[in-house]
C-alpha cells in the first residue's frame, strides 16, 4: 500500500470515527466501528493506526494543525500585528474543530491520564509551534522556547474556556483569548525591560579584570 493510499484510508477512518467519539470516546470500540462503517477489513485499522485509537487522535491533531495553516494562507498576515496573527491562528484552529467539540472534550479526558501525558505535551508543542510559524516567528535563541511555553499556557486555557463557551460565535472565547494574550505581552515587555536594565548594571567580571 502506497503512502498516499494509506493517508487516504487514515482520513476516511478518522472521519468515520468522529461521530462515534462523543459516545464511546477515543477507544478501540470507536475505531472498530469506524472500520466497519468504511467497509474496510478488520486489519485496516491496525495498518492505518498501529497505536490504536490514541494514534488516530494524534493524527487528528496533526490534520487540524495542517488545516489551520492552510486556512491562514487566505489572510494577509503580513499586514497584521504579531499578537493579532496569533489570535487569528488560535481562533481559526478552534473554528475547525467546532463541529466536533465533544470529541475534543473526550480527547482531553483521555490525555489527562498519566500514561498519555508525553503524547499530549508533544501535541500541544506541535500546535503552538505551528501557530508561531504562521505568525512569522524567526527566533532561534531562548525566546524560541519561551514563546512556545507561554503560548502553550494561553492555548490550553483558551481551549478549556472554549469547551464550555455558550456565547454566540464564541465571542466569550475571543475575549478570554484577548486577555490572556495581553498578559503574555506584559510578560514579554517586562522581560525586555529587565534585559535593558541588566545591560546597564556593572559587570563584576569586567571590573575584576580591570583590577
Amino acid at each position: 500500500m502506497s503512502d498516499e493510499h494509506l493517508l487516504t484510508e487514515k482520513r476516511a477512518l478518522l472521519a468515520a470515527m468522529l461521530p462515534h467519539v462523543p459516545f464511546d470516546g477515543w477507544s478501540g470500540k470507536t475505531l472498530a466501528q469506524a472500520t466497519q462503517d468504511c467497509g474496510f477489513d478488520a486489519g485496516m485499522a491496525s495498518r492505518a493506526f498501529p497505536g490504536g485509537a490514541a494514534a488516530a487522535l494524534d493524527f487528528w491533531v496533526t490534520e487540524t494543525d495542517t488545516a489551520m495553516l492552510r486556512a491562514l494562507e487566505s489572510h494577509d498576515l503580513a499586514a497584521m500585528k504579531v499578537r493579532d496573527r496569533v489570535k487569528l491562528a488560535v481562533l481559526t484552529r478552534l473554528e475547525i474543530v467546532a463541529p466536533h467539540r465533544e470529541a475534543v472534550r473526550r480527547a482531553l479526558a483521555l490525555e489527562a491520564l498519566p500514561q498519555h501525558a508525553p503524547r499530549m505535551l508533544r501535541q500541544v508543542y506541535r500546535t503552538v509551534d505551528a501557530i508561531w510559524y504562521a505568525a512569522g516567528d524567526t527566533a532561534t535563541d531562548f525566546n524560541f522556547y519561551s514563546k512556545r511555553m507561554l503560548l502553550a499556557g494561553v492555548y490550553a486555557a483558551t481551549l478549556l474556556h472554549w469547551l464550555d463557551d455558550k456565547s454566540e460565535g464564541f465571542a466569550g472565547t475571543a475575549a478570554f483569548l484577548d486577555r490572556r494574550l495581553a498578559d503574555v505581552m506584559r510578560i514579554q515587555q517586562a522581560k525586555g525591560q529587565l534585559g535593558k536594565l541588566a545591560e546597564k548594571l556593572p559587570n563584576p567580571f569586567r571590573n575584576l579584570r580591570r583590577v
